[in-house]
């Protein structure tokens, strides 16, 4: 975790409307200088709404926020010349070169001269886009598209960038390199506020906040969000997958019981699972294989936090 007290984004009950529609109900977040900060929801639930007001691309319909010292209402032109914004269409110029692009956005922020030209090497050099500075952006991979639209978000080095689901639609790899690179950025003091749909990339932010249908139902460490689930997991192997699906999901407190691949996975509020399932099994006369206690993870905090609204 960063150990800088500043706040880089301070919103306070946030809401949009258009029309009659609530895109944003009550949103507050807190973003220190250095933090990752992953922001998750299921789709529609204002999530990329939210990060637009903070850009200073749409105005709030109420509540307020001071963005990098500026507030977003007021001041958005000032917002949006200090920050970084990287959607998941990545925003490039397709019919120009990877080099032309990268000149391109230098100059929208205002880079000139010598200090262009370092800045503009340096991002090659850092994203390993020299080689390809002649290549079309259309031409490129999903992958290399990624690299140059972070080069092109971040060219004038702002002290915060928000992500918009910037690993939709990339390889794994390329997702993994890419985060290495974000944690690079965020070590030298760059705040990163991202949002994502892959739960894999939420427990490397440091911390996270869950929005759904408008308003954030929690916020906090990784670690700390899934303790307040308060599920515990099992994971075991038996021949009658159906037959032992049907007899766990009548337990007290399942959340849930789902087949990953051979494995079921059992997902209980509180109590002792294996104990529990080993028994209801056992009565059933069911083979039981390599069963253990497992680590919740923040999507089993987050599918159980999205059910229990559903169910409410």
């Amino acid at each position: 975790m960063p150990d800088s007290d500043e706040l880089v984004v301070d919103a306070q009950h946030l809401s949009r409307r258009f029309g009659a529609h609530v895109a944003v109900r009550d949103v507050s977040l807190q973003v220190r200088r250095g933090e990752i900060f992953g922001v998750l929801g299921p789709n529609g639930a204002g999530k990329s709404t939210a990060l637009r007001m903070l850009c200073g691309v749409l105005d709030p319909t109420g509540g307020r926020a001071v963005v990098v010292g500026h507030d977003v209402a007021r001041e958005p032109e000032r917002v949006k010349a200090n920050i970084g914004y990287m959607t998941q269409s990545f925003s490039l110029y397709t019919d120009l070169t990877v080099a032309e692009n990268i000149g391109f956005y230098a100059s929208l922020y205002g880079l000139a001269g010598a200090a262009r030209r370092r800045r503009i090497d340096a991002v090659l050099h850092e994203s390993e886009l020299a080689a390809r500075t002649g290549q079309l952006a259309g031409e490129l991979s999903g992958g290399w598209k990624q690299r140059l639209a972070l080069a092109c978000a971040t060219i004038h080095q702002p002290p915060l960038i928000f992500l918009d689901e910037p690993t939709a639609g990339v390889d794994p790899l390329s997702r993994r390199e890419f985060w290495e690179r974000i944690h690079g950025l965020a070590a030298a003091g760059t705040t990163v506020v991202v949002t994502t749909h892959y739960m894999d990339e939420a427990e490397r932010c440091h911390r996270l906040a869950f929005i759904s249908h408008g308003e954030v139902f929690d916020s906090g460490r990784p670690d700390d969000i899934v303790a307040r689930a308060g599920l515990a997991i099992a994971e075991f192997i038996v021949d009658d997958v159906d037959q032992a699906t049907y007899l766990l999901q009548g337990l007290p407190g399942v959340e849930e019981c789902a087949h990953y691949g051979r494995v079921l996975r059992l997902a209980v509020h509180g109590g002792e699972p294996v104990a529990a399932a080993r028994a209801r099994l056992d009565r059933a006369g069911l083979a039981v294989h390599d069963m253990r206690e497992s680590r919740a993870t923040v999507e089993d905090a987050f599918v159980a936090m999205v059910r229990r609204e559903r169910r409410a």
